[in-house]
């Protein structure tokens, strides 16, 4: 439409051709680009509208225009590797329920728990990635900068309540509390008290599930579990080429991976957990270990077996004698990577073997074993999000056995995880109750 042109073009009663028709009108294109025009620019940010449903772009604003942040900070995360992890997820979780972004926290390079000066902080960027872990659980749990805090004196203090009289009920009050006014005005919500992985549990098993898949190695660890799992492979084979087997040469050679918990803390943390809770299928000897995983049924062999044991605290120099003919155990000194682990800190030591254990064709574990527990949860979530619908039986892609629990023929119980637990708690204190 040419607008010179309309001089007998009114616009609420007022002709285009005068000054006032003309103000009105450029009023009007003004409008028009503003609330048109603008949303298509990505690099404007605003407010567009899809299908009924406002989307809000995330654009860089000037500070005094940002909507205002609130975090929640976290005690030092301790004990082993994969307590570590369900109190990150449990943490990321409470930050989930208050409406809140986690403050990174401070994980503990070393194993001891006891003794707080010997815990050896280490940051949360220094074992798995930051933005990563952002990019793949946003819109679920995200973590946060103690930069981007603007305020770091806003602070008001959640004390965790302990002991028996600290009841599920009562902590989940606590947070509800907590989400509500007064205390979700402030900036930083900060939690003391024990231990993460000591919290109450309110949360899913597919929640945790989630927040775990958003955990990725940085490139230094995930660099060594690619070295040591070339290694078993490269082994495997050799064994292969002696041997005729069955498959095409040039797919990767499966190899067992066996969480062989043995070890002396191990062994005086389970006896002490059968008496308490009057359970004889905790504890399994080495001879135990080796009899079942020779009992794997269609397990094809000859196959390395990789022992994923805690050389330091193993007392047990044999575990590589009386394996069943076919089956070829190999640990990190008969592997040749015990300089891999020996110059890293345990938590990276604890990383590396769980990489392996989790990308390995079958594994074996304990289900009383955190680690063991993860390595099945995650494996588990694998196949779902591989849309494999069966999950137990002899021909699932990546099987899992418990060697603490018997099976048929006096093999390890086939072992998945139940996402549909309502917590998480038979993976942080064991179980002998297992999915198949």
């Amino acid at each position: 439409m040419d607008l010179p042109n309309c001089k007998h073009l009114t616009f609420f009663g007022v002709h285009m051709n005068s000054l006032a028709g003309k103000c009105v009108g450029l009023v009007v294109i003004a409008l028009f680009v503003g609330t048109v025009l603008l949303p298509t620019f990505s690099g404007l940010g605003g407010v567009i509208q899809q299908n009924n449903v406002f989307l809000i772009h995330n654009r860089s604003f000037p500070s005094n225009q940002a909507i205002k942040q609130k975090f929640l900070e976290v005690p030092q995360i301790v004990w082993g590797l994969n307590n570590q992890k369900i109190a990150f997820a449990r943490a990321c979780l409470t930050a989930r329920m208050l409406n809140r972004t986690l403050l990174m926290p401070k994980l503990s390079a070393s194993l001891f728990y006891k003794e707080v000066e010997l815990l050896k902080p280490i940051s949360f960027d220094k074992v798995f990635q930051f933005e990563r872990f952002n990019s793949l659980c946003e819109g679920f749990v995200q973590l946060s900068r103690y930069s981007y805090v603007s305020n770091q004196s806003d602070v008001i203090e959640l004390q965790k309540g302990s002991g028996r009289r600290w009841t599920l009920e009562k902590d989940l009050e606590q947070l509800t509390q907590f989400s509500k006014h007064p205390h979700d005005a402030r900036e930083i919500v900060r939690i003391v008290g024990k231990n993460p992985f000591l919290w109450h549990d309110h949360w899913p098993a597919k929640d945790y599930a989630k927040v775990f898949e958003c955990l990725a190695l940085v490139e230094e660890i995930s660099t060594q579990a690619d070295r040591v799992i070339s290694k078993i492979r490269e082994i495997g084979m050799e064994v292969r080429s002696k041997v005729p087997m069955s498959g095409s040469s040039s797919e990767p050679v499966p190899y067992v991976a066996v969480h062989m918990r043995i070890e002396k803390d191990w062994m005086i943390h389970c006896k002490k957990l059968e008496q308490r809770l009057n359970i004889s299928e905790i504890c399994s000897c080495k001879e135990e270990i080796m009899a079942r995983v020779g009992n794997i049924p269609g397990l094809k062999t000859p196959v390395v077996v990789y022992l994923a044991v805690a050389d330091a605290l193993l007392e047990d120099d044999t575990v590589l004698n009386g394996w069943k003919d076919g089956l070829l155990p190999f640990e990190k000194k008969k592997l040749g990577v015990f300089e891999i682990y020996k110059k890293q800190p345990y938590l990276f030591q604890s990383a590396i073997d769980y990489e392996v254990c989790l990308r390995s064709d079958v594994f074996v574990g304990n289900s009383f074993s955190t680690f063991s527990s993860l390595v099945v949860l995650d494996r588990t979530q694998k196949m779902i999000d591989m849309g494999d619908t069966k999950l137990c039986g002899p021909d699932v892609r990546w099987p899992s056995f418990a060697y603490n629990i018997r099976g048929m023929g006096d093999s390890p119980h086939p072992w998945v995880t139940n996402m549909s637990d309502t917590s998480l708690t038979a993976i942080s204190y064991g179980s002998n109750h297992i999915a198949c």
